[in-house]
């Protein structure tokens, strides 16, 4: 395979200063262009500063450092270039502007030199079509900061000639980088496979289930996440992360699972982009996050005799055996007694649906979500309809604080909070799969290093939760919602009729 010696990055500014680290360090020689001149260096010298940082942790040896920013060789134009194998840009998001620089680029480097673009949304192979030879340009998205986010995406235009990628995907592994393969598509693998998070929890704060801060907990401390959607958000920025919203919502012709949410779109307009601003979901006096503190649970009635519904097997059987943990035998009548805490358990569906389908007394029905487990110590969700009492909601809250775990409380919602937030993510992550975008492997590699997710990647999440558990939260919630945003991946709704893992290919395949 071909060899990289030479590797020539177009933008100076964080994406392309950490691009030429990781390359400078594998000793590849960077030849780094700005149009703006002082760009260039001052990245050098940001460089040095890092590599002098590197060296005083004895991470580095003072003549490893100085031989790393000798290899970072300052360009005056772009004909300096001329000699590279490969060309890296990481210039501003617009279509014309990276494609009027691969034009000139191809006037100057040699035939052989694979074009590289950086973009993050924009199709690999429109940015080709500005070339005389689309076979040579290849997408190969970094993520900031380089040096720390380890993954990299490798993107395969249409007419692209995969031998590129290849030689790429070597470069990455050779640069400390995981690469994954992806097929030109919007949002590639990770910013499409992130949609799940970000939208279902907008959906969710404005059906008005919890406030921000609520869900951001559930999805932390109940699913096991690092954050949850608004604490993403607000560290990501609004004027990043909404704009990317929108645009894979319309690339994808509006399919309804990657639906915006206006209340981005306000908070866009009104300057709350999150801590850049000092003010966004959540507001950062003196740059902290602030966040009140949550209240006490209720006092526990002295007397209490739970019901807990039978209509959901797996949710009856956890719930059961939580409520004996905690000290509390569950009532077994066939029907709940008149003066009873009514549990149910739902997978996707929301407490007004279950107490129409089985004539419960609304007033004193609450849900708890099972789907996660409910071990000691983890944060428990109580859902409550519009009907329940203020007293049995109280009661509920402090029967599953008993022991000390904190409990959230939330409006009606399909799917509670966890359970619909999760879903979406592996729901998407099943259809990237069967649109052949990337391997089920690359999916959960790409997720969990681009992302940070949980459990191994989302495919990975999907078995160990249960996919039969996922796609019976999907179908509760499109029975329950008639959104369409909901519908099942054939993907999932397959392997789950088959028997086989979410990360399974076809045998024949």
């Amino acid at each position: 395979m071909r060899n990289i010696d030479i590797v020539g990055v177009v933008g100076a500014g964080a994406m392309g200063r950490g691009i030429a680290q990781i390359a400078a360090q594998a000793g590849i020689t960077v030849r780094l262009f700005d149009m703006q001149e002082q760009a260039v260096a001052s990245a050098r010298d940001a460089l040095q500063a890092v590599w002098k940082r590197q060296v005083e942790k004895q991470r580095m040896s003072a003549d490893e450092a100085d031989a790393a920013l000798q290899r970072v060789v300052p360009c005056g134009k772009l004909e300096d270039m001329a000699d590279a194998d490969l060309i890296i840009e990481a210039v501003v998001e617009r279509l014309d502007v990276k494609g009027e620089l691969f034009r000139k680029l191809e006037g100057i480097v040699g035939a052989d030199c694979i074009l590289a673009s950086n973009t993050s949304s924009l199709s690999i192979t429109a940015i080709a079509s500005a070339c005389e030879d689309p076979t040579r340009v290849v997408g190969y998205h970094f993520f900031n900061p380089v040096p720390l986010m380890k993954v990299v995406e490798v993107i395969d235009g249409v007419r692209g000639d995969p031998r590129h990628g290849d030689v790429l995907m070597e470069l990455a592994r050779r640069m400390g980088h995981t690469p994954v393969r992806a097929k030109d598509m919007p949002g590639f693998i990770v910013n499409h496979g992130g949609r799940g998070m970000n939208i279902e929890g907008l959906k969710a704060a404005q059906e008005c289930v919890a406030p921000f801060p609520v869900i951001d907990a559930i999805m932390r401390e109940q699913a096991g996440f690092r954050m949850g959607p608004f604490e993403l958000m607000d560290l990501t920025g609004l004027d990043v992360s909404h704009p990317v919203m929108e645009s894979i919502y319309q690339q994808f012709y509006d399919e309804p699972r990657f639906r915006p949410s206006p209340i981005t779109a306000v908070r866009v307009a009104g300057g709350l982009l999150g801590r850049k601003t000092g003010e966004g979901f959540y507001r950062y006096p003196e740059g902290q996050k602030a966040v009140e503190a949550e209240a006490s649970a209720p006092a526990l009635p002295a007397s209490l005799s739970v019901w807990v519904a039978p209509y959901h097997s797996t949710g009856h059987r956890r719930a059961a055996a939580l409520l004996r943990e905690l000290g509390v035998e569950p009532v077994t009548s066939e029907v709940p007694p008149r003066d009873a805490l009514i549990v149910v358990t739902p997978y996707g569906e929301d407490i007004a649906t279950v107490v129409a389908d089985y004539q419960l007394d609304a007033r004193r029905t609450v849900a708890l979500d099972t789907f996660f487990g409910l071990e000691t110590g983890k944060r428990r969700v109580v859902m409550c309809s519009a009907a329940t009492l203020p007293e049995w909601r109280d009661a509920a809250h402090a029967l599953f604080a008993k022991d000390g775990s904190p409990v959230s409380v939330i409006a009606d919602s399909a799917g509670f909070i966890g359970q619909r937030v999760v879903a979406a993510i592996i729901n998407v992550a099943c259809d990237i799969a069967q649109q052949g975008i990337a391997t089920p492997e690359d999916i959960d590699l790409a997720i969990s290093l681009g992302l940070g997710y949980p459990g191994g990647g989302p495919l990975s999440l999907g078995d160990t939760l249960g996919a039969a558990h996922v796609l019976d939260i999907l179908r509760g919630m499109l029975r329950t919602t008639g959104d369409m945003r909901y519908r099942s991946s054939l993907w999932l709704q397959r392997r789950v009729q088959l028997g086989m893992s979410l990360r399974e290919l076809p045998v024949a395949g």
